[in-house]
């Protein structure tokens, strides 16, 4: 069974909002990647439809809300404010927040924002949003990636200016063809360090989706995410107590297995971490998928997890 809403929000954005399996079931908010991703079947393939109601917003700008693309009156605090509406609107008491990459740090920033509104939190591939994180990611490409890398960090360095500023001025202002070219390199790089192996999305519709997915997701990494001071780090060390699983892939090269395990330190044994063993960024990686799986058998069965491996 599928529900959809349409979900006015501020500064004329409107939200597309996915319910999906048993109306009566436990509620579950499923938060997509990106920014800028939008939510997909994949992001709900490990719950039970029977017993799970599971809720799967696109965030602004992204997936299948509008105006797609849109990056004004789009930041994180518009986005916790967004949850805030969705879930009154849905009249949810409380709800499994369930998240992966980015997904996994607006999980956190929304239990932080509404602590009385989260019952439990699974958290996959956990991306901590800090400077160094999104710095490796592009000087990796620069080392890695190939000449069109170095053509962009160029133009930063002689602008002096972040790499995100330059890709975020691209997708901002760009023409056609330097967004597409831009949005082209972005992927493949993304692929090669996910582990994933997505065909080149072409000249169509799915190009389309790109260039928007990443001019939604360079605007958010050239402010940081809104995420630098405190850093999310700093602000998880008030997370309430509730029942919360870190899953992380042990060679995840876009989120450092070291971010998780910060993670779980600051949490001081209020978080469980479970490895993914051979896992990277890709979540359908058979070891990342059945953990994803599990948890939420688990979790369907006693609103608790357990860290053991599948």
């Amino acid at each position: 069974m599928t529900i959809v809403h349409r979900l006015p929000l501020s500064g004329g954005h409107v939200m597309h909002v996915e319910e999906h399996g048993n109306p009566r079931g436990l509620p579950a908010l499923v938060l997509h990647g990106g920014p800028g991703s939008g939510s997909s079947p994949l992001l709900r393939s490990g719950f039970d439809p029977t017993r799970y109601r599971i809720i799967c917003p696109d965030q602004r700008g992204a997936g299948r809300s509008t105006p797609a693309g849109s990056i004004a009156h789009n930041t994180l605090a518009d986005l916790l404010d967004d949850l805030r509406l969705l879930r009154a609107h849905l009249k949810v008491d409380r709800w499994l927040v369930v998240g992966g990459s980015w997904g996994a740090t607006l999980a956190l920033m929304h239990t932080l924002d509404q602590p009385s509104a989260v019952a439990g939190l699974l958290l996959r591939n956990v991306f901590l949003a800090r400077a160094s994180d999104i710095h490796d990611f592009f000087a990796e490409a620069e080392r890695h990636g190939g000449p069109e890398w170095r053509v962009l960090w160029d133009e930063a360095r002689r602008g002096q200016c972040s790499i995100t500023t330059v890709l975020a001025d691209i997708f901002a202002h760009g023409t056609w063809e330097v967004q597409r070219h831009a949005a082209l390199c972005w992927s493949d790089w993304e692929q090669r360090m996910s582990g994933g192996s997505a065909a080149p999305p072409g000249d169509g519709a799915a190009l389309q989706r790109l260039v928007l997915r990443y001019r939604v997701q360079s605007h958010y990494l050239r402010h940081g995410c809104w995420l630098d001071a405190p850093t999310l780090l700093e602000r998880c060390a008030a997370l309430p107590e509730v029942p919360t699983l870190i899953v992380h892939g042990t060679h995840d090269a876009l989120c450092p297995p070291q971010g998780a395990q910060a993670l779980a330190n600051v949490l001081q044994g209020r978080a469980a971490l479970q490895w993914a063993q051979g896992a990277g960024h890709n979540p359908t990686h058979p070891a990342l998928a059945a953990a994803m799986t599990k948890a939420l058998r688990d979790y369907a069965d006693t609103q608790a997890f357990s860290a053991d491996a599948p």
